[in-house]
Parts: C-alpha cells; structure tokens; sequence
C-alpha cells in the first residue's frame, strides 16, 4: 500500500451501512468476564496439577547478595524447588538475541549475586500448593552486603544529562524573545513517582508439551515477549506459544515481561509440570516499572495581547541504573501552541530506583501539569480569560517543524466545552463563589496527544455457516480491542455481531503491535479492514464465478454484502448457503497495515478540552471535584460505549494525578513508601462528582484508511491541571507541587491570610 488514501473508495466502514460503526455495542467478552468465566493467566488451567511459585525480593537497593541459607526452605513440607543465583537454570546472557529478527532479547531471572533495585526478585520457591511456597518464600534467608542507594531525585538534578541520543529542540532564538517580552512567567513543577496499579498483577502460567512451552501470560505486547522468553530459555521461537487472551488492565506497565513468566517457564520445564507464578500487590509496587518522578521549567513570554513570542519546556526525569527511559514531558508542548522562539528538551538522571518506563499518556500526563497551569497563571496576568489565551496562541501549522495538521479541531473542542460547561459564568478572581462552607472554582486546560500507525496483519475467515472469524496476534487491555474487532468485522463483511467470533492474544496468530500508545484501535482495526476486504474480493469472486450461484456471471465489484446476504441487485443468496456449497471447508484472507508513504508530511495529533469545577473547604484543606467535562476530537470513534469509558477513565487518572496519587521513596532504604492499595491512594467512587465525555464528529482520512485514532492516553492528558487550575480559582493558592493534597493547600492558604 502506497498512500492510505487508496482506500478511501468502497470503504465499507465509511459507508457504515449496517450502522455498527460508532454505536455503543456491549462487550464483545462482557459476558465472560461479568460471569467469572473469562480465564486471565493465573486462572488458566493447565493440563494437569500445576506447581506454584512464590517470589523473594531483594531487602536492599543496590549492593550484593552475600550469603544463602535455603535448607529450612528446602526443608517446608510441599516445597519442590528453590531457587536463587546459585543454582538457577542455565539461561541465554542478557540480550541475547540468537534469532537477529528477534523482537526482545533474553532476560534472565535471578542472574547473578547483584541487587539493582529494592524489591528485585532474588529467589523462587516452588511448592505443591501456593501456601507451600508461601511459606519456604518466608524462610529463605539472604544477607547483603549493601550499599549506600542513590534514589534521592530532588538531590541529583545537578548531575542529570541529556539522554543519549538526543538534542534539545530549538526554534529561532529563545534567550532573546523571553528577554524581549513584556508579559513572562518562569515558574518549576513537580510531579512524584506513580504506579501502574492494574486491577490484575502480573502473572504466568506455563508448561511444555514436548519441547514446546505454552505460556499463559499477562502482557500487552504479544511478539516481544515470545521473542523475549525464547531467547532466555534458547529454544526456537517457534517453539514458544505464548497467549495473552484476557489481561485486567496494563496502562503501559505490562508492556515488557518480568521474571514471573521467565521463573515459570524455567521452573516448568525443570519439573515438568505446569507452574504458575504472580507478583504479590506488594511486589508490583517495587518489580515492575512505574512512571518517574519530574521537574519541570516553563518559560513563557508574550505581548500583552497574550500572543507567545517564546515557549520553553525542559524536563528533569531518572530512570534506573541501567536503564534509558526518558519521560518526554516537554514534547507535547512542541506541537501545542505557536511561539517563533522555542527551546525544548529533557534531562535524564540514572538512579538505584526500580524500573521507570511509560504509564497511561506518558510525557502528557506529567507535562500537561506543568503547561496547561503556566498558561493558566500567564492569562491571570494578562488579564486574560483562559480559553481565549489558548485560542490566540492556535498555530496554523505545526509550530515545530512546519508541517501541515492531518486534521486539527482544538479549538472547537475549547469552545464547544466552555459553551457546555456554562464556562461564562466564571469569576475570574480567585475565592469570590461558596457554597455553604466550600470555596467554588473553575478550570480548564487543553489536551493532546500524537496519533501513532504501526505495521499489523489480521485473517478473516468464513465457513459454511457464515460465521466470520477474526484471528490476530492483538490484545485487549480492558479497552475494548475484542468489540471493535468485531464490529469492524461485521460491517465489513455485512453480517450481524452474533455471526462473528474474535480470536486474539496468540503469538500463532498474525502478528500486530498489541496494545499502548494509543495505537491499538487504529492499526489493529486498520489490519482488520484490509482482511475483511480481502476476503469481500475472495467471496465476490467465488459466486460471480459458480454457476450454481445466482451472481453468476456477474462483475465482482458490483457485489453487496449485508444482513448476512451477497448480492447483485434484485440476484442475492445468503453467504452461508454460499460457502457450504462452494467453498464447503471455509476461506481464509489475510490483511496488513502499513503506515503510508507519505504519513510523515503530516503532523497528526488527537485534542481535547478539559472543564472543571471544584470544591475546597477553607478549614481543612479538602478537594472535592463536583463536576468535570472532556470534549474531544479524536477522529472517528469505532464504540461510543468503549471510547467514552476510556476517556472518563483518562480523566478519572487526572483527578488522582492532581489530587492524591504518588509513591515518595525512603532515601534511607531506596524503597517506595506505598506497598499495597491501601497506602496508595488513587480515586475511588466517592471522590468523582459528575463526569461527561463529548466526542465531537471527526474523520482523519490522513491517519489510516477508517480516518480514526485513539482515545486511551487523551483523556489523560491536561486533565490534572484543569483540576489544578480550578483549585486556584477556587482560593486563590497554585500548587506546583503534585499532588495537591490538604496540608499543601491549608499552608497557601494561611500564607494569604485565609
């Protein structure tokens, strides 16, 4: 495929004759899932008794392990296995990548006496049942020789670098246009560590059948972690079929596998029966990656009209000892607002922490925070309103590189928000409206996240009962991947929901890029669409073709396809009749996506509104946010049902993002503070007031050939700081310090005399 618009004709999801596209259909998987007969990895059940494992993790941050003492382990009546550097399996060194095309390298467990972070798995016992290994986990005995952890980011900004391979951005000349401009703000804020917290931790089961592993698995990415555990047991890649067919939830921290899946296989095939391990709660916390902590500058300087003549974003992050991730908050910025003096870039430290890596709208959700309240306090000062400012600051083109928008309506969905919102009924000075004892405010921030495409393949099936099958190597975080590939099918093919089964989560299937980023409805629907057209072509030229058929003779492009019926005009039969008896053993087609030649002439972004209105109580400092709305613009929108959920839910992470969540570390021991959901306060039902999402009607015929995008990472991004912003409106104190809770705020406010 050359260009996406090649497609653009004889679209059937354009068409949307059958009307599936775009409406709220229930989950394809609900039932399941609702009825407790959906099997997430630790629920799969093997072929026979399995073994269970129960990790050890590491008591200090960095050092050695210098002593083990296994044998009261060994000794726990049910214990079969335990492991720790000693005497694990042989497994490939680190990165290893025996196949060159091998999408991950190998990734040994318990590879050696170092200890990299806190709460690094060090040992694995294995006993007939959980409780067993549970209980010779807790009499294994290591000791340390430690040492004295790096983790404290604050302390270490001064040391932090560029991140290799990169330059900061620079347009014109920012020195001179801040210095020449008569409004500024320069202003720093903080956002903390955050954990992933997914409803499911992440877990394994896994056995052979013969020299082939089977492994059950709770990932996003479905080739990377076959790859990746072929490699560390060097076994062909073939001869790893790993699945992943219902996972609670990954937000970007099941996007790499960990040592559940690699101690599982390796335990497995040394005993030869099924194992099954999972991360605790408590071990989640410390042994999978979690979002960095940041600080970050923004310079802004404008004409009194509120016109930017400069922006500047620069980002201070860390990652782990040996790690590279970069949390890029100051990217969004690039493509935001127009300014002809720009300077953008990141500043990385390496610390003795655990894992960082992307979580939900990475670089938006923490640079939004920052941004979106800076133009806040710049359109305070010019005497402003807030949605105006942004309005002003609308570039005609991509204000970073030139190039043309795919399809921009950011200032319809600020406009359209503040009109629904009743945005004009606003007090600009701060603490002027209570009700009762709250002090009552308004904010908004603007939202954005880039549009991603990324190679994928898909088969559609047909048999002799009609029934179209889906097969593809995707997967489905909770997002609704199974229901949109479904109706994707149906349309195209022209049949009801009922006459589709979705297959997915399989590395035997045809591969596609999996879930994150944003990506996944887009290039998995994409994929979806070629195979369905493929296999229209296939079926229109098996009856124009058989005589039996009463299209016979017929041209292949004037057959229809709807309500489970092929026809030419007034000439029809139903595709079940038609396959049965001429392709009695089915049609297979397969698809692919790949991005268009010329995708990189366009700058593609998704966009949205926030509104907010909060509550604070003078007295103790408490937040309560009473209503909130999102419009967005995020092309066209496959589920109305499953794309709102994803933006309230984006917006629901703000709220906590803003308000409550984040995880300090104890610099004494380099271990996060909150272990367990009860310490890490993310919202819960009694924290969100009234909640909307709008999706506004859009059709980006430059992103793929549906002219849609996605919606996971947007409603998460801005949605904080409208909430930041409505604090401010509310009593007149910013915080620039998340999150915002009581203590920071009741300190503001006496500091103003409140």
């Amino acid at each position: 495929m050359t260009s996406v618009h090649d497609w653009t004709p004889n679209n059937p999801v354009k068409e949307n004759r059958s009307g599936l596209i775009g409406k709220p259909v229930d989950r394809y998987e609900g039932p399941l899932k609702v009825t407790g007969t959906a099997p997430y990895a630790y629920e799969v059940q093997p072929p026979s008794p399995p073994a269970y494992g129960v990790m050890v993790g590491a008591a200090i941050a960095t050092g050695r392990i210098s002593g083990v003492d296994i044998a009261e382990a060994q000794a726990t009546p049910g214990v079969l296995v335990v492991w720790t550097h000693l005497n694990a399996p042989f497994q490939a060194p680190k990165g290893t990548k025996a196949h060159p095309r091998s999408s991950a390298g190998s990734k040994p467990a318990l590879e050696n006496d170092r200890v990299l972070f806190f709460g690094q798995p060090v040992a694995l016992v294995v006993g007939e049942t959980l409780e067993a290994a549970t209980a010779g986990a807790h009499r294994v005995k290591l000791t340390y020789a430690e040492d004295a952890p790096d983790v404290d980011f604050p302390g270490s900004l001064d040391r932090a670098v560029s991140p290799v391979g990169e330059e900061d951005m620079e347009v014109g000349d920012f020195p001179r246009g801040f210095a020449a401009s008569p409004v500024q703000i320069d202003a720093t804020w903080s956002t903390p560590i955050q954990n992933h917290c997914q409803m499911e931790p992440c877990a394994s089961t896994v056995w052979f059948e013969g020299e082939k592993c089977v492994a059950h698995t709770s990932i996003q990415m479905v080739k990377p972690a076959q790859h990746g555990l072929a490699e560390t047991l060097g076994i062909p890649r073939d001869d790893v079929h790993l699945l992943t067919r219902y996972i609670g939830g990954g937000f970007g921290g099941k996007g790499q596998t960990y040592d559940d899946l690699i101690l599982a296989a390796l335990a497995a095939r040394a005993l030869g029966r099924p194992v099954k391990v999972a991360y605790t709660r408590q071990q989640m916390m410390h042994g999978t990656i979690h979002r960095p902590a940041t600080v970050m500058q923004v310079q802004l300087g404008a004409e009194k009209d509120g016109r930017l003549n400069a922006f500047s974003m620069m980002t201070w992050t860390h990652c782990h000892r040996e790690g590279n991730f970069t949390e890029h908050a100051s990217n969004f910025g690039r493509a935001l607002y127009a300014a002809p003096n720009r300077l953008t870039g990141h500043r990385l430290v390496k610390l003795d922490l655990p894992g960082a890596g992307p979580m939900r709208a990475p670089g938006e959700a923490s640079g939004t925070l920052a941004l979106e309240c800076a133009m806040d306090e710049l359109a305070e000062k010019l005497g402003i309103d807030p949605v105006e400012l942004r309005i002003r600051n609308e570039p005609p083109t991509d204000p970073e590189n030139g190039r043309p928008f795919s399809m921009r309506q950011l200032v319809r969905c600020l406009r359209e928000g503040a009109q629904q919102f009743g945005w004009d009924r606003r007090l600009p000075t701060p603490g002027l409206v209570r009700d009762g004892r709250w002090l009552v405010g308004m904010g908004m921030a603007a939202a954005i996240r880039g549009n991603f495409l990324l190679p994928a393949k898909c088969s559609f099936s047909v048999d002799a009962d009609g029934v179209i099958t889906v097969r593809q190597g995707m997967t489905d975080i909770g997002t609704g991947t199974y229901t949109v590939l479904a109706q994707i099918a149906a349309e195209t093919m022209g049949v009801p929901l009922g006459q589709v089964k979705v297959e997915i989560g399989d590395s035997e299937l045809p591969p596609a890029p999996g879930s994150g980023g944003q990506f996944g409805a887009a290039t998995a629907g994409s994929a979806a669409l070629a195979a369905g057209q493929n296999l229209r072509t296939a079926i229109a030229e098996l009856a124009t073709g058989d005589e039996a058929s009463p299209l016979f003779g017929g041209r292949p492009a004037d057959v229809t396809f709807q309500d489970g019926v092929v026809a030419i005009a007034n000439r029809s039969e139903t595709l079940g009749s038609l396959i049965r008896r001429a392709a009695p053993e089915g049609l297979t087609v397969e698809g692919e996506i790949k991005p268009a030649q010329d995708a990189r002439e366009w700058s593609q972004q998704t966009y949205g509104g926030h509104y907010c209105e909060v509550g604070v109580d003078p007295v103790t400092g408490e937040v309560r946010v009473r209503r909130m709305l999102g419009v967005f613009a995020a092309g066209r929108i496959l589920n109305a049902k499953t794309a709102r959920s994803q933006l309230t839910g984006g917006m629901i992470w703000g709220i906590g993002s803003a308000l409550t969540e984040g995880n300090p570390v104890d610099v004494r021991y380099g271990s996060l503070l909150n272990q367990d959901l009860a310490q890490y306060l993310a919202p819960v039902q009694a924290d969100i007031g009234d909640l909307e999402a709008i999706m506004l009607d859009e059709v980006d015929d430059k992103a793929n050939p549906m002219g849609i995008k996605g919606v996971g990472e947007l409603g998460n991004s801005g949605a904080g700081a409208a909430v930041a912003n409505a604090i401010y409106n509310a009593c007149g104190v910013r915080v620039r310090d998340y999150p915002i809770t009581p203590d920071k705020l009741l300190a503001g406010m006496i500091a103003r005399g409140m």
